[in-house]
């Protein structure tokens, strides 16, 4: 498999709004992928999915190679979360984090998590999480294992791609950098 850069393939970034669900057709008729995809002249698919409840950084493209290879668990994509959660988050539960712990489906671990801000205000704290497990709703899980649930998540970045300042709701392509980024990543996880 070769990943090079081809002028058929579109490649854009969406920050998905929460409410929205990861397909291009709910049968349950919620909001859904399609009213952003529908802006291209091209037949795009997610890479991937988040939570209707989740927002952030989701990857539309025509690509559906590299969709697969990047979607899939075995080849571990790292991606950043933030993650606004109940209770303040001790350094021991940082760790506790980072060194893992067993779930229902397994054992998980974070490869980075750390606190941006607490607010004693109403008792909540700000946490980065970094992992590359793709299992569902792993993020959730495992705040809620170790005492924090989750009120708002968003996914800022997606292995070499960051959100920045791209408005809930938006898309735009990827910029030539970004499509070649995520091309090498592509076939470094094919290799």
């Amino acid at each position: 498999v070769l990943f090079r850069s081809d002028t058929t393939k579109r490649y854009v970034m969406l920050n998905k709004p929460t409410g929205v669900v990861s397909t291009m057709k709910d049968e349950q008729g919620r909001p859904d992928l399609r009213q952003y995809a529908d802006r291209f002249e091209e037949r795009l698919f997610n890479v991937g999915r988040l939570d209707a409840d989740t927002s952030g950084l989701l990857i539309l493209t025509n690509d559906g190679e590299l969709a697969n290879v990047l979607a899939h668990p075995k080849f571990g994509v790292q991606k950043t979360y933030i993650a606004k959660v109940r209770g303040r988050v001790t350094a021991q539960t940082l760790t506790k984090l980072t060194t893992g712990f067993e779930l229902e489906d397994g054992e998980i671990k974070a490869d980075k998590a750390r606190v941006l801000s607490a607010s004693t205000k109403d008792n909540t704290s700000l946490v980065e999480i970094t992992l590359h497990s793709g299992r569902n709703r792993i993020v959730r899980r495992m705040l809620a294992e170790v005492g924090h649930p989750v009120i708002e998540l968003v996914r800022r970045q997606f292995g070499p791609l960051h959100l920045g300042t791209l408005a809930s709701g938006q898309v735009r392509d990827l910029s030539k950098l970004e499509r070649g980024l995520l091309l090498t990543l592509a076939r470094e996880a094919a290799e």
